[in-house]
């Protein structure tokens, strides 16, 4: 027998074992895993696609799986040929804390030579670069328990949770499609100075709710799902994360050096990283540092709902990064996971995941400037032509089978009635509007007031959408008061000229009530607020009929000029009057009419847009204040105008990112007139003599309590995030979050502008007086609060510090507000 030993060893069989390793709740890949023959020494990780290959001589009986933050896995392998897929659950047990006897942590060395190294291993020190991206996006709805398919809406889709069923696999939890998208785009950047340009080429998009992908494109595009971990902050929905590779990273992180291997041809070591704050707004996972540059080979790290975050259980980012020839690495496959937990135990929650692959790179070959004006460019043919043979070519890898599944069973969903219903209740929730073909119909949070002008005020509108053109744009409204018994009306009409540097040219007219002070123009974008200033009780009301043409250009990125001429009349529904000149013997007015000419100009360095239908939407910058610059000619004699005067103004906002110190917002305006003009036409500050809270006004100070020719204002907001509730433990679990508040006004009233106010002209209902600020002398409010409390409210205490004296006023005050934040 021992002759035909060797034989037996030659002809023995070879057992080959290949498969993929997925997370069972979300289906995606887990990169990086460990595979392992049990009692053996031979073992591989997994691709960043989740794929392995493992294979020995040896007799094995079975396969060990394994992943920081997973529950190990094994299973039995037959000494043949063969295919076996894991999937892993969660391990959600806390990692125990890393303890280093004596010693310096050996992690810490190769900290300090990724720190040293970071300038030459980061794709922004070059020139330029450049390549073709290919993304992929999907939202599926999960944690879908059995109370849940209960429900009405869930049992007319029940066909469709049977295929969910099947698609989860022996382990996997079930999820339900709603979107899934792919995009293949050209994308640019260029370091000095430094900008980003994104050309998407071709969309496919299917989704629920979805008609049109305009919008949507821009969103799946990669400029959305690229993080830097080069940088100390990333910034997240809207949040900042330290990375763990910051230049800081003893103070946020603790290290563990775990293997060191080969990762393709690179020899690099595992580090392991863990928040020293399980509450603070950090990663853990693990990260591959090459020896030889000590630069990041591969990264998975996560964030868990432990972190000070609302509806978020979990962030994953992993990553796969290769050398340039320049030197510098880039991300060539990122995969992004957003799991947005059951706001209530009676719904399910959100999966969204997004995937990109980047290729074809090419390095230190920048633009001319002007290539990169428009930070996000669709082409205009991006959803023609686009079948499955365009995709297949162009995919940088193919889907997987049940991606495949995913379109079909979207398909069907969107099918479905009850599912279309509540659909369209969202989208009207969300948009204000309800769009009828080519028709947008609301906004419908303007439907109905009651004031004791008006009595009960009813109002209906519309305007045209992409349907109807994608470069005109008409609109209107119409409006009824119960007691006033009148129309008020508005219409317009929008000239898209070019949507590149984007140019408009707009004109309207309006019939309508206000109040002084709370001008609808001047409070633009806070609707809530300008919707609850038509209830109740009005305070200087006036009628008032405008025409109003304006234009405006992006001449180059950030800086967007705009000319306006605005005809307004003024006839006041309260005792009003005013000296046509300085003096009591002056005749006296009780209405006037103006026409203006306006020049603003607007700058804000890196800024970035995105196109929605016919609107543009700002979605901030990155890091430079935005300053608005105004002048305002009046014209005399235009259209019967009463007045000439001249006005200059200027707004610088900025919002400071702080790290674990929080967030500012700071808000500085000034403005000066120059003539002798009515109150009216001053500046009549913002008060709020409601509960709510809301940065447009001064929130302890009375409506038009105070008017100014000349002033100079502040409005700061500090929020805390985490950074001090965090280590309080009972608040560490609540959640809730510090704020800080300050809004002061240095003004003045010029005795010109003063002289034109007739005494006694308040009779009748009693309405409140006229204030100026006194010389050296600032309104002053400060404030303090809570927010986050049920994740939606807001608290906020608030002390009034002067002008006490002033009737009907309060030193301290407490409003509340509603708000959903991450």
């Amino acid at each position: 027998m021992l002759v035909f030993a060797p034989f037996i060893q030659v002809f023995a069989q070879k057992t080959v074992v290949s498969g993929k390793i997925t997370d069972a709740g979300s289906g995606d890949p887990i990169p990086f895993a460990n595979v392992m023959f049990k009692g053996t020494d031979i073992g591989t990780t997994t691709s960043f696609e989740g794929q392995y290959t493992i294979e020995t001589s040896k007799r094995v009986d079975s396969l060990v799986v394994s992943y920081i933050g997973y529950i190990t896995k094994t299973k039995a392998v037959s000494n043949t040929v063969q295919k076996l897929d894991f999937q892993l659950e969660e391990n959600v047990v806390n990692l125990q804390e890393v303890v280093f006897v004596a010693g310096e942590n050996p992690a810490y060395e190769i900290m300090r030579n990724v720190i040293r190294n970071k300038d030459k291993n980061d794709k922004r020190s070059l020139d330029a670069y450049e390549y073709e991206t290919y993304s992929k996006t999907e939202v599926d709805v999960d944690n879908i328990t059995d109370k849940f398919k209960k429900r009405k809406i869930m049992q007319k889709i029940i066909s469709v949770m049977d295929s969910v069923e099947r698609m989860a696999g022996e382990d996997g939890q079930p999820i339900l499609p709603i979107f899934i998208s792919e995009s293949l785009s050209k994308t640019y950047y260029r370091n000095n100075p430094k900008l980003k340009y994104e050309n998407i080429l071709k969309t496919k998009i299917t989704g629920v709710g979805i008609e049109d992908g305009t919008l949507v494109s821009q969103f799946i595009g990669s400029s959305f799902q690229e993080y830097n971990f080069y940088q100390n902050w990333l910034n997240i929905v809207s949040k900042e994360f330290v990375s763990p590779m910051a230049d800081g990273w003893r103070l946020y992180y603790d290290y563990d050096l775990t293997d060191s291997a080969y990762v393709d041809s690179d020899f690099c070591y595992r580090l392991d990283f863990f928040p020293k704050s399980e509450q603070d707004l950090a990663f853990k996972g693990t990260m591959w540092i090459t020896k030889k540059d000590y630069a990041l080979k591969q990264m998975d790290a996560t964030v868990t709902q432990t972190a000070n975050l609302n509806y978020i259980e979990k962030i994953k980012i992993q990553q796969e990064l290769a050398p340039t020839k320049a030197g510098p690495w880039i991300p060539v496959k990122n995969r992004v996971l957003l799991d947005i937990g059951e706001v209530t135990e009676n719904m399910a929650g959100v999966l969204a995941k997004f995937y990109t692959s980047n290729r074809n790179i090419m390095v230190d070959d920048p633009k001319d400037q002007t290539f990169y004006a428009q930070p996000i460019k669709i082409e205009e043919d991006f959803n023609i032509n686009n079948g499955n043979d365009f995709w297949n070519e162009h995919r940088h890898e193919p889907l997987s089978s049940t991606e495949l599944n995913v379109y079909k069973m979207i398909d069907t969903l969107k099918s479905i009635p009850v599912v279309k219903t509540y659909t369209e209740i969202l989208k009207v929730a969300i948009n204000g509007y309800k769009k009828v073909g080519k028709l947008d119909i609301g906004p419908y949070l303007n439907l109905y007031a009651n004031n004791t002008v008006e009595g009960h005020r009813f109002q209906l509108g519309f305007r045209t959408n992409i349907d109807f053109s994608d470069k005109w744009v008409l609109g209107g409204r119409l409006a009824y008061g119960t007691e006033d018994e009148q129309f008020k009306y508005q219409a317009f009409v929008e000239n898209i000229i070019d949507r590149r540097k984007w140019t408009t040219i707009r004109a309207e007219y309006t019939k309508d009530i206000d109040q002084v002070g709370l001008a609808a123009e001047d409070l633009m974008g806070n609707y809530i607020f300008l919707a609850a200033t038509k209830f109740g009780k009005l305070i200087r009301p006036y009628r008032y009929e405008q025409a109003k043409l304006s234009a405006q250009r992006e001449l180059f990125k950030g800086f967007t000029p705009k000319l306006v001429f605005n005809y307004k009349t003024f006839n006041p529904l309260y005792n009003f009057a005013y000296y046509t000149q300085p003096g009591p013997d002056a005749p006296l007015a009780t209405a006037f009419k103006t026409s203006e000419a306006i020049v603003e100009a607007r700058y804000a360095k890196d800024e970035v847009f995105v196109q929605d239908d016919n609107n543009r939407i700002s979605l901030g910058t990155l890091k430079w204040p935005i300053f608005t610059m105004r002048y305002t000619r009046g014209l005399k004699g235009v259209l019967g105008s009463d007045f000439n005067y001249n006005k200059l103004g200027l707004n610088v906002f900025n919002d400071l990112k702080m790290g674990f110190f929080g967030t500012s917002t700071i808000s500085i305006t000034g403005e000066h007139v120059f003539e002798s003009l009515p109150y009216p036409l001053l500046k009549a500050h913002v008060g709020n003599e409601s509960i709510f809270y809301t940065n447009a006004a001064f929130n302890l100070m009375n409506y038009s309590e105070f008017v100014s020719d000349t002033y100079v204002s502040l409005n700061y907001n500090h929020y805390f995030q985490g950074f001090i509730l965090n280590r309080v433990p009972l608040m560490r679990k609540l959640k809730w979050r510090l704020l800080a508040t300050a809004n002061v006004i240095y003004g003045q009233l010029s005795d010109k502008n003063l002289a034109l106010i007739p005494p006694n002209t308040i009779t009748g209902e009693e309405m409140p007086p006229i204030h100026s600020f006194q010389k050296n002398k600032p309104y002053v409010e400060v404030g303090y609060g809570v927010e986050n409390i049920f994740k939606i409210i807001r608290v906020d205490f608030l002390h009034r510090l002067n002008y006490l004296d002033n009737p009907d006023v309060s030193n301290f005050g407490v409003k509340i507000s509603f708000q959903f934040i991450l």
